[in-house]
């Protein structure tokens, strides 16, 4: 599995969660790492997620592992 690099330029830092927003709502989420690269959201290393300002007027919703499923490896035995 190759690692995703932050979305922000020139940053050589791995992601570690996305964001999306919807602008019609004036709302921006952060969650935990997509599965997936998604071309509507950005990929955002730790550092660069802790210093987001959202525009003024607009509400930030911090959903990371509000919703995080664990399964337990299963092991042979």
């Amino acid at each position: 599995v190759v690692a995703r690099k932050c979305s922000k330029t020139a940053c050589k830092h791995e992601s570690s969660l996305t964001l999306t927003y919807q602008y019609s709502r004036a709302l921006v989420w952060i969650d935990d790492l997509a599965e997936e690269r998604d071309p509507h959201a950005y990929d955002l290393c730790e550092q660069h997620g802790k210093r987001l300002t959202v525009p003024s007027g607009w509400r930030l919703e911090d959903r990371r592992n509000r919703f995080r499923m664990v399964i337990p490896n299963r092991l042979a035995g």
